[in-house]
Order: C-alpha cells, then structure tokens, then sequence
C-alpha cells in the first residue's frame, strides 16, 4: 500500500500535495530560523531535538484543525490575538535571556540531556502558540480532502501527519547543517559575543514579526 493509498488521495493530486509542501517548507520561515539559531546555538542534537518539539506543536495544530478548533481562531480576533501576542511574548523573552547571558560562561556547544529536554519543551510552545500553524493547517488541508471517498477526520489528520513528517525531514536538514557550520568557527569570545547577539536578535525579531503580524494573513 502507497502513501498515496493512505491519504485517500489519487496518485496526481498526492503528489501535489507533497510538492506544494515540500514548496512551502524548503523556503527558510520562522520554523527553520528558530531550528538554525538553536543548532548554532547549541549543536546539532539541539537543532534535531528542536525539530522534533516543532513536529510535536504540529501535530496539536493537527489535531485542532481535525476538531475544527482551528476555526475559533480564523473567526475570533480575541482569540487570535490572545495566542498571537503570548507566542511572540515568548520568542521575544527568549531572545532577551540570551541577549542577558553571560559570555564568559558560554563554551562550545555541548547541551546535557536536561538542556536538551528545556529545548524541545521551548519548540513545542512555540509552535503551539503560533496561530498562523492553526489557520495553515485549516486553509491547507481542505482541498486535498475528499468526502466520498471516506471519513473528513481522517483525511485531514492523515494529510496533516504527512506534512507533519515532511516537515520534519526539511526542519533536520537546516538544523544538522547550520549545526556543522557553527562548528567550523573556532568558539573566540569576540565569535561567542557575536553569536549570543544573532541568536537574541532571531527570538526577538521573530516574537516581534509574529507580534505585528495582521490576523488575515498566513
């Protein structure tokens, strides 16, 4: 049984779907920028853990959109914004506790297993608090969707896994090369002053761009 066979999908509109994803999630978004500052940040395992806690707020986005939760916040500006605004607090919190850090005290990047766990708990907030992954997910979905050939639910959180997962695969691929690439610099304290700022200037401008953002647009 193909893929194709799972999502209830024809083999021509199947691959669309996987081609209009792999579209959407190969062009750096906020996802990947969040997933690069933290391999940087910390190395590759911190870029992979973040991944795996941006799938993780996916798939809640996922199982909202199923329940047709998704649809408060495309017609309730207070819930929209309500979300919208403790997202982008957080991102911008982020980046300010970096900004705070002590550089004497930073080092290459080596994360122990509980930092690890703080960094993927850190990705799943902040997918979950992103309001544009609800309304993605609602608008996305839809059109790949066919009420005779099964059940809707199904259908949408079968699609909404399978862009989940791809997602997942383009996320890895950004954080194990800017991982790598970070490493390739020697860690001087004039490099780990410049990356501590570029790390705490991403989250805020991130929590900022997401702040501003209008409710009616992606």
């Amino acid at each position: 049984m193909s893929l194709a066979d799972i999502t209830s999908l024809p083999p021509s509109e199947f691959y669309v779907f996987v081609g209009a994803a792999l579209v959407l999630l190969v062009i750096p978004g906020p996802a990947v920028l969040f997933v690069v500052a933290r391999s940087v940040e910390h190395g590759v395992r911190a870029g992979i853990v973040s991944c795996l806690g941006l799938s993780l707020g996916g798939l809640v986005h996922v199982l909202l959109a199923v329940l047709g939760l998704s649809a408060i916040l495309a017609t309730s500006a207070i819930a929209f914004g309500v979300v919208k605004f403790a997202g982008a607090a957080y991102l911008i919190y982020l980046g300010i506790a970096k900004l705070l850090e002590d550089t004497n005290r930073m080092s290459e990047p080596n994360s122990s297993e509980s930092d690890l766990a703080q960094i993927f708990w850190q990705a799943v907030v902040v997918q979950m608090f992103n309001p544009k992954a609800a309304l993605f997910f609602l608008s996305f979905l839809p059109p790949f969707v066919h009420p005779s050939t099964g059940s809707v639910s199904i259908q949408l959180f079968t699609l909404g896994l399978l862009f989940v997962a791809i997602a997942l695969v383009t996320d890895t691929i950004y954080g194990v090369v800017a991982g790598y690439l970070g490493r390739v610099v020697t860690p001087s304290a004039r490099v780990l002053a410049v990356r501590k700022w570029a790390v705490g200037v991403t989250y805020i401008t991130l929590g900022v761009a997401a702040g501003l953002s209008g409710s009616n647009k992606k």
